[in-house]
C-alpha cells in the first residue's frame, strides 16, 4: 500500500485515514505500508522526495532529461499558437537547446526551473516504443507523439511518471494494473525504466468503468466514492462482488455471478479481463447485494420471522412489538425487502397496523387487471361471505383453496377477484400478495377490512 500524495494542489485532509478504513471496511489487507512498515518504507510519497531529486538529477547526467526554464505566460503562448495552427499540444523543446553555461547562468540567477524527460527521437534504429500489455497485446506509440513531460516541479516534488516509475522499481512491483485512460503514459513510463537500466513491470490498462448510456462514469452522474455506498447500507462481499466483475468474468459456460472473496481469489485470470468499457450498472449492484443479503440472512441461526425481527427491530415503533406473533406474520411477507433493505421495513408494514385502512376507487378500479367498481364489488362480497364461513386462516394453501373457488363460482380471471381483495386489505396499489395478507391479518382483521371496502364501494 502506498500513499500517492505529490501532488499537493489535490491534497484532502483525512483522506488516506479514509481509504485506510476503507479498505478494512472491504477486509482487504496489505502486506506493507502505512501503520505495517516493512523493508520499502516509507510508503508515502510526500516523504520520498529526496529519492526522487537524486533520481531526476541521474536522468540529466544520462540526457534522458533536462531542466526547463520557461514562465507559464511562455507555455500558454505556446499552447495558443498551437490552438491556432491545429498542432498537436506538445512542449516544443524551447530549453533542450539552452548552452550548459546559460543553463548554470540561469540557476546562479535561481531562476525557478522544472525537469523534463527527453523522449528520443529514435532507439536502436526504432522510431516507436513498444510493449505487450497483459490485457491489450501489442501496444506502441511513435517517439514523435510523446511529449517531454514533466518529471520534477519546480516546487521539488515529483510528477506521478517520475514518483510511481521509480517507487514501482525499488519495491519490487511485478505488475502495473491500471485504467485504459494511462496507455498513453505508459511510453514514457517504460523509457524511463530504460534510461534507468531497470527492468519493467508487466503492464495492463483495464475497461473504463461506463455509466448505463456508455459515457465515462463521473461524479455528476452518481456515486462513484465507495464511501457513498457503505452508507447506503452495502454490504462489503457485494461491493467486491460487484467491482471484480467489471470487466470480467471466468468464462467458458461458467454461470457464477455470486463469488466469495476466496472464489474470486481461485478463479481470477488477467487473460479473462474485457476490453471494452465496462456498465456500472447500479441495479446490478442491487441485485448482488440482496444475493449477499440473503447469504447472510440465511446463514444465521433462528427461525425466518426471528431474524427478519432482529434485523429491522431498531426501525419499528415499540407498540407494533406488543403483539409479537402477529408482528413476525407481517415480516414474514415482505421477507425480501427487509433482508434487501430493513430501514424501509416501517413503511413496508404500515398498512398492517392502521386501524383501518383507506380504500379508493382510482386504485381498486384497474383497467390492465380488467377490474372496475362494479366487478370489484361483485368479486369482494363473494369473497367475504365465503370467508366469514372459512376458518383455517393459518393456512395459505387453504386459503388459496377457498378463493379459488369463488373465483371459479363467479367465473372471472384471477386477477379481477384477487386485486380488489389486496386493495381491500391494504389500501396500497403495491403490496404483499391476497394470500399472504389474508394468512397475517388473520379472519378477524381480514373481513372487517373487507366489509368496510364494499361499504365504500
Amino acid at each position: 500500500m502506498r500513499i500517492e500524495d505529490t501532488d499537493q494542489k489535490r491534497f484532502v485532509e483525512g483522506a488516506v485515514e479514509s481509504l485506510l478504513n476503507t479498505l478494512k471496511w472491504a477486509g482487504l489487507e496489505y502486506d506493507e505500508g502505512p501503520i505495517k512498515d516493512g523493508p520499502h518504507a516509507p510508503y508515502v510519497q510526500s516523504e520520498r522526495t529526496d529519492l526522487y531529486r537524486k533520481y531526476a538529477d541521474e536522468l540529466i547526467q544520462k540526457k534522458a532529461a533536462y531542466r526547463c526554464f520557461c514562465t507559464a505566460e511562455r507555455l500558454e503562448q505556446m499552447r495558443a499558437h498551437q490552438t491556432e495552427q491545429k498542432i498537436a499540444p506538445k512542449y516544443d523543446r524551447h530549453c533542450l537547446h539552452i548552452s550548459d553555461t546559460e543553463i548554470e547562468k540561469l540557476l546562479q540567477e535561481k531562476k525557478s526551473f522544472v525537469i523534463r524527460q527527453r523522449i528520443p527521437e529514435t532507439a536502436s534504429g526504432r522510431d516507436s516504443v513498444g510493449w505487450k500489455d497483459e490485457i491489450r497485446g501489442e501496444v506502441s506509440f511513435k517517439y514523435d507523439s510523446i511529449d517531454d513531460q514533466v518529471l520534477l516541479k519546480s516546487d521539488g516534488f515529483p510528477t506521478y511518471h517520475l514518483a510511481n516509475v521509480v517507487d514501482d522499481h525499488l519495491m519490487e512491483i511485478t505488475h502495473v494494473i491500471r485504467g485504459e485512460e494511462w496507455l498513453s503514459s505508459t511510453p514514457k513510463h517504460i523509457l524511463l525504466y530504460r534510461a534507468f537500466g531497470w527492468k519493467e513491470p508487466s503492464f495492463a490498462h483495464l475497461p473504463l468503468l461506463l455509466n448505463r448510456d456508455r459515457t465515462k462514469l463521473s461524479k455528476r452522474q452518481g456515486d462513484v466514492a465507495v464511501e457513498d455506498y457503505i452508507k447506503k447500507g452495502y454490504l462489503p462481499e457485494a461491493m467486491i462482488n460487484f467491482i471484480a466483475l467489471l470487466g470480467w468474468n471466468p468464462g467458458g459456460n461458467e454461470t457464477q455471478e455470486i463469488f466469495s472473496l476466496d472464489e474470486l481469489i481461485e478463479k481470477f485470470s488477467m487473460e479473462k479481463v474485457h476490453k471494452a468499457g465496462a456498465i456500472f450498472d447500479l441495479e446490478k449492484l442491487d441485485w448482488v447485494n440482496l444475493q449477499w443479503r440473503k447469504r447472510k440472512f440465511d446463514a444465521e441461526v433462528g427461525t425466518a420471522s426471528e431474524k427478519l425481527l432482529k434485523l429491522c427491530d431498531e426501525f419499528l415503533p415499540a407498540e407494533w412489538k406488543i403483539d409479537e406473533d402477529f408482528l413476525k406474520r407481517c415480516l414474514e411477507t415482505i421477507g425480501e425487502k427487509i433482508i434487501k433493505n430493513p430501514s424501509e421495513a416501517r413503511a413496508q408494514l404500515e398498512f398492517y397496523f392502521k386501524k383501518s385502512v383507506d380504500v379508493k376507487p382510482e386504485i381498486i378500479s384497474n383497467p390492465k387487471m380488467k377490474v372496475d367498481a362494479q366487478i370489484a364489488k361483485t368479486a369482494l362480497t363473494a369473497a367475504t361471505q365465503a370467508l366469514e364461513k372459512f376458518d383455517n386462516f393459518a393456512d395459505q394453501q387453504s386459503l388459496k383453496e377457498c378463493l379459488t373457488k369463488v373465483i371459479a363460482g363467479l367465473g372471472l380471471k384471477n386477477g379481477q377477484v384477487l386485486w380488489p381483495i389486496r386493495v381491500a386489505l391494504t389500501g396500497e396499489a403495491f403490496s404483499p400478495g391476497a394470500f399472504e395478507v389474508l394468512w397475517a391479518l388473520g379472519k378477524e382483521k381480514s373481513v372487517a377490512r373487507l366489509e368496510k371496502a364494499i361499504k365504500i364501494l
